[in-house]
């Protein structure tokens, strides 16, 4: 049986109470160890750990007068903070900080879904007046978001996923090909500013993810979503949506490597002197046709002898159009 983690015995949890404990604390002076533990919601042990970790902390320098000064052993277990080494003043958000909080605000006020609207906006708004002196004195920070889209999409999608109903897609692929298909929407995701929609493909029989903003009409269909159970979301732990295609296996020389850090593969195998194998999902051939172009013999195909006659063709007539 697993075990749920509070968010506050976390590394991150702990930090983040640290930081506020002083300003509480300098701000209530001479509060109990106990009402201070209730306030914070963690237990009285807990808070003096805190406390205790607090004196051993300060500016640089660690002597005496750089750490942080907290009385706290007295019998009637009350707190004075005698020495705050300037903690006791409010956090603020640096420019970049607010800039990309705000950035992260806009974009899930774009995402489909049951999102609570006006306590985004509302948040937005104070977020906005804020930081806006900040933002207005740094150079070099810009608030840019990335678009989902057609408004009228984005709606259809977010009233599909409530509703459990299919959509009817005109999608634009990467090459600009538009395809029609009929989808069963799963969720919405968002992954370096793009949003997508995930959903079971009817013409793919498989999961698909969508830009949304690639979507050029969404109908919602009076016919249920129907996902199969055995559908496998889409895993973004590696923070990179994985192509839906037929892998290809790839010989990369030293000078290549960086195809399989910047795309994403199934594995990776070095064969030394620098030289990887390495198998990569494929969404369009046509797309591997072009690179494999341009990288001359720095990356060979290792498993597909109609993609190598492809390529070559492709060489081919290139040439003889320089010749004419």
């Amino acid at each position: 049986m697993s075990r749920a983690v509070r968010p506050d015995s976390t590394a991150a949890g702990r930090l983040s109470r640290l930081l506020a404990l002083v300003p509480w604390l300098s701000a209530h002076q001479g509060v109990t160890i106990d009402a201070a533990a209730a306030h914070f919601g963690v237990t009285p042990e807990q808070l003096e750990k805190d406390l205790w970790l607090l004196v051993c902390s300060g500016r640089p320098g660690h002597q005496h007068d750089d750490l942080v000064d907290i009385q706290f052993w007295d019998e009637d277990r009350r707190i004075t903070v005698v020495d705050p080494q300037t903690l006791d003043r409010p956090l603020r958000l640096s420019p970049d900080e607010a800039a990309s909080l705000l950035v992260g605000l806009r974009v899930l006020a774009q995402v489909p879904g049951p999102h609570d609207r006006a306590a985004l906006a509302g948040a937005t708004a104070k977020l906005e007046s804020a930081a806006g002196a900040a933002l207005a004195a740094a150079d070099g920070v810009a608030v840019a978001v990335v678009g989902t889209g057609d408004a009228s999409v984005a709606a259809a999608v977010s009233r599909g996923l409530a509703e459990g109903r299919r959509l009817h897609l005109r999608y634009v692929g990467s090459l600009d090909e538009r395809t029609e298909r009929d989808v069963d929407p799963m969720r919405v995701l968002t992954l370096d500013g793009r949003t997508y929609l995930e959903a079971w493909c009817r013409r793919a029989e498989a999961v698909r993810t969508f830009r949304l903003d690639r979507i050029e009409a969404a109908v919602v269909l009076d016919v249920a979503a129907e996902v199969p159970e055995d559908a496998v979301p889409v895993d973004l732990g590696t923070g990179v949506l994985r192509p839906e295609g037929a892998p290809v296996r790839l010989g990369l020389a030293p000078e290549a490597a960086w195809i399989a850090e910047e795309n994403p593969v199934d594995s990776v195998t070095d064969v030394g002197e620098g030289r990887r194998e390495v198998v990569m999902p494929v969404a369009d051939e046509r797309w591997l046709i072009r690179l494999l172009l341009r990288q001359g013999g720095s990356v060979t195909v290792l498993d597909r002898p109609d993609l190598v006659e492809r390529v070559q063709s492709e060489a081919r007539a290139a040439l003889a159009a320089y010749d004419v």
